[in-house]
């Protein structure tokens, strides 16, 4: 869950530092699995009882958020939407 968690917040920033569009959404998309995946994990581990289930629902709802924003950020920045 930390892995996915770190690779998703890393991707975005090394993502803002390429020098094209292309290769952005290239790193967001990669950021955007990695946040599925912590959100499946944190579902796991509230499941498995890890976590406690508060925490699992912040979890699950911050991770959701992340998600719909990367998606709109991506669906912004495709070519041929501008």
């Amino acid at each position: 869950l930390r892995k996915a968690a770190v690779s998703s917040a890393a991707n975005i920033v090394e993502g803002s530092a390429r020098r094209n569009e292309r290769e952005y959404l290239h790193f967001l998309n990669i950021a955007a699995g990695s946040a599925a995946e912590a959100r499946y994990l944190a579902d796991v581990s509230g499941r498995l009882s890890f976590i406690l289930p508060e925490d699992c629902r912040s979890l699950e709802a911050g991770y959701k958020e992340l998600c719909a924003s990367l998606k709109a950020l991506m669906d912004s920045l495709e070519p041929g939407d501008k």
